[in-house]
């Protein structure tokens, strides 16, 4: 494995002048009266972003803050059987020197903002962490894996391998979206010696079937809270009316990588959808969009290469992990605009849960919406009388 080098956001020039040539090219298509959100984002919203896109947000402006709040670097991992990948990644160790768990958190780079100072900050009230919280192989600016192949078994290496090369033998995961599968998988191969708890704010898990009786029953026999409802009725309505990019991503991502990574337009409409349906009547700023949706631009790999994660994992359904469950510690956050919320008693059958929270707001982009909430939830499962205090005993770390 290479060294850790310093790394700072610096796009060329000659990309930011083709960005704005083809925004200046755009083509916009009509729209069904008073339609609004029903069939994707308003004509009116997309027009005011690509030209603010286009005349008005200054890149520069966000790629120094990102540089100056974000403490980032690469190097070299070496994954089994697809060579060595440069990895890009946030890494802040905590305020104080003795007793700090590191924790891990795959996903996108950007989430971690808002909870970087909260779970590094010292006080005498809640732990204190040293945080890593990379870019996974084809997003941010992180290399693509350049075969197939490439699953949930070998992001967990990278996210694993990542840890033992900045000195974290022993460590905490946290994760949302795919960082819960990657995670999962991660406390299942590596649980006990190296993994010693993990938590989720995208807790998923399997209903209850026959071939476990006593679960099965139980679960015909109890009536579902209200809470169990709503989230019934959310998963119900992301399946049947927010899921088909899932099924277009995990069957033909290169059909769409042709559009991502010619029309800025394209890549706009499909990740601002997203944003807005997904998050709880979270109040995104125009250029507070416009970042998220330039790191995807700029994406070292291509704004096509993120997708294909959908396609190498869910190719196999075992790689999906449900045939193997880990015993560590396990905490779990629950915020009611989630996609998939499941009854708790599902996660806790298959899992060694010991410590639930339940919020009432906040949605799938739970450590960018609600960072103090989830930060919270993070420090009480390790804190001094939570069930995972001094899990991991001296120096360690959290990703």
């Amino acid at each position: 494995m290479s060294p850790e080098t310093p790394f700072q956001i610096n796009i060329p020039d000659k990309k930011l002048s083709i960005l704005r040539a083809k925004l200046e090219l755009a083509t916009f298509p009509d729209e069904l009266q008073d339609i609004g959100w029903k069939h994707g984002p308003p004509l009116a919203d997309m027009k005011r972003l690509v030209e603010r896109w286009r005349n008005g947000y200054d890149w520069r402006k966000h790629e120094k803050e990102l540089n100056q709040e974000l403490p980032m670097f690469t190097r070299d991992i070496d994954v089994d059987g697809f060579g060595a990948l440069n990895i890009h990644y946030v890494h802040k160790k905590s305020e104080i020197a003795w007793r700090h768990p590191a924790a891990a958190g795959p996903g996108s780079f950007l989430e971690i903002k808002g909870m970087l100072p909260l779970l590094t900050a010292a006080s005498p009230k809640h732990p204190s962490f040293h945080v890593v919280a990379l870019s996974l192989p084809g997003f941010g600016f992180s290399e693509g894996a350049h075969k197939p192949g490439f699953a949930l078994d070998q992001y967990a290496e990278v996210t694993h391998k990542l840890m033992i090369a900045l000195g974290y033998n022993e460590y905490v995961t946290e994760g949302g979206d795919w960082g819960f599968l990657i995670t999962r998988r991660m406390a299942a191969k590596y649980g006990g010696k190296h993994v010693k708890a993990w938590h989720t704010n995208f807790p998923m898990a399997d209903p209850p079937t026959w071939k476990s009786p006593l679960s099965y029953l139980s679960y015909l026999l109890t009536p579902f809270s209200a809470e169990e409802k709503a989230g019934l009725e959310r998963t119900a309505w992301y399946r049947n009316k927010s899921s088909g990019y899932f099924v277009e991503q995990s069957t033909f991502p290169q059909t769409l990588a042709y559009g991502f990574t010619d029309s800025p337009v394209a890549l706009l409409g499909w990740f601002y959808e997203k944003l807005v349906i997904w998050t709880d009547d979270y109040k995104w700023t125009d250029d507070e969009a416009l970042t998220w949706i330039s790191i995807y631009w700029f994406s070292r790999a291509g704004p096509g290469a993120a997708h294909r994660i959908y396609s190498e994992v869910c190719g196999d359904f075992y790689n999906l992990g449900r045939t193997s469950y880990p015993t560590v510690p396990m905490g779990a956050s629950y915020f009611p605009q989630e996609l998939l919320l499941l009854p708790s008693a599902w996660l806790r059958r298959q899992n060694n849960v010991v410590i639930e929270s339940h919020h009432t707001s906040g949605g799938h982009f739970a450590a960018y919406e609600r960072p103090a909430e989830l930060a919270d939830d993070v420090r009480k499962m390790f804190a001094k009388g939570g069930p995972a205090f001094a899990i991991v005993p001296g120096k360690s770390g959290y990703a």
